[in-house]
């Protein structure tokens, strides 16, 4: 049944960041909207760029063609009873309109204003439209953006996926060959999991290259079945392939995962792993590697005192000592920060989980947005 009842609906916010109650909004406006305007009304003194809002926002809101998402800067004071403030804010809205317009194609005026706020009755009014309020006591979604900001692991599940996985700190392990990277993310994994709450949502990223790898092997064996690891003919796609797969498959586990992110191995790695093989760099494999999502970690598992075990698809034991010194110099390099971890299983996990507390004691510091610097005054 159709129930478009008016051509276009306008919804504003700052989407500092978009949660459940937001998509809310936009997914209710787009059912009774022909079209929808979503302005996305951020100040200079936020942290987190606008440009990302609407990108998590057009992600969230993909399967609805109706919606138009536009960002446009609003410094102006808050205050619901100064008309002349009212009149600038409009006049920023109007702009954001207009932008969409040249962005998507002209749209009909505004008929209908969807908000959950007591300020929709007055932004209405000042469109001649009218005004749906919905959920103003949040009780369908329980969620504000001011909640998310003081508390993102709280708020975990009101986050859409794309906003949880531009959020979610990514945690990587990286080494040479036998030197307990996997057992190492896995314990990681499970440690966090065996938290509780959002925490049993904890997802570990295993390392493609190793599949990829044991495919490889099985292919060959088909015409050759004595062929071993070290005689497998590798070539630069095979990396670039590794990279792009290993990158999906770490998007995929953050959308659905928890506020850590547990990465056995990056495209960083593989870059150094191309080195290894090929025996130089990969423009390729290294854009991928800058394209990733920013990392809140490196772990280094170090080859020291780790016997070498040959699991069938290894082959490089004596090129341990350089790996390890490779990866130090390449984790060095960049700004990311890095732990190099020595000693046995359980202290190599107890380093890291310390590591990891001490990055969630500092994370995801939202800085005030502009109403709640004038209320401090």
């Amino acid at each position: 049944m159709n129930r478009v009842i008016y051509q276009h609906g306008l919804v504003i916010g700052k989407f500092y960041p978009p949660h459940r109650g937001h998509e809310y909004l936009i997914r209710t406006a787009a059912r009774h909207a022909a079209c929808v305007t979503v302005a996305v009304l951020g100040s200079s003194v936020e942290s987190l760029p606008m440009p990302l809002r609407v990108q998590w926002l057009r992600e969230t809101v993909q399967d609805l063609p109706n919606v138009r998402i536009v960002a446009e800067l609003d410094d102006v004071a808050v205050d619901y009873h100064n008309p002349a403030i009212w009149d600038a804010h409009i006049a920023i809205m109007r702009q954001a309109l207009a932008q969409a317009d040249r962005q998507y194609g002209a749209a009909r005026p505004v008929d209908a204003v969807f908000t959950s706020e007591p300020y929709g009755d007055e932004l209405a009014r000042r469109f001649a439209a009218s005004h749906i309020c919905l959920d103003q006591p949040r009780v369908l979604h329980p969620v504000s953006g001011t909640a998310v900001r003081g508390s993102p692991i709280a708020r975990w599940l009101h986050l859409p996926e794309p906003v949880r996985a531009g959020l979610a700190l990514r945690v990587v392990v990286v080494g040479a060959e036998s030197t307990g990277t996997t057992t190492l993310s896995r314990d990681l994994a499970q440690a966090l999991q065996a938290r509780g709450g959002i925490w049993s949502r904890t997802e570990w990223v295993g390392e493609f290259g190793r599949e990829y790898s044991a495919n490889l092997l099985a292919v060959a064996r088909a015409s050759n079945p004595h062929c071993r690891p070290e005689q497998l003919d590798w070539h630069s796609e095979d990396f670039v392939a590794i990279a792009l797969e290993q990158c999906r498959r770490e998007q995929q586990a953050a959308r659905s995962g928890g506020p850590v992110l547990v990465c056995d191995t990056d495209a960083l790695a593989t870059h150094i792993w191309h080195e290894r093989y090929m025996a130089q760099a990969n423009a390729a494999v290294a854009r991928i590697a800058a394209a990733m999502p920013p990392r809140a970690l490196y772990l280094l598992t170090s080859h020291a005192g780790v016997p070498f075990e040959d699991d069938g698809l290894r082959d490089g034991e004596h090129l341990r000592p350089w790996m390890t010194a490779r990866f130090r110099e390449v984790l060095a390099a960049q700004t990311v920060p890095w732990l190099e971890l020595e000693g046995d299983r359980p202290a190599r996990c107890h380093k890291a989980l310390a590591a990891i507390d001490s990055l969630l004691a500092q994370a995801w510091q939202f800085a005030l947005p502009l109403e709640a610097r004038q209320q401090g005054n």
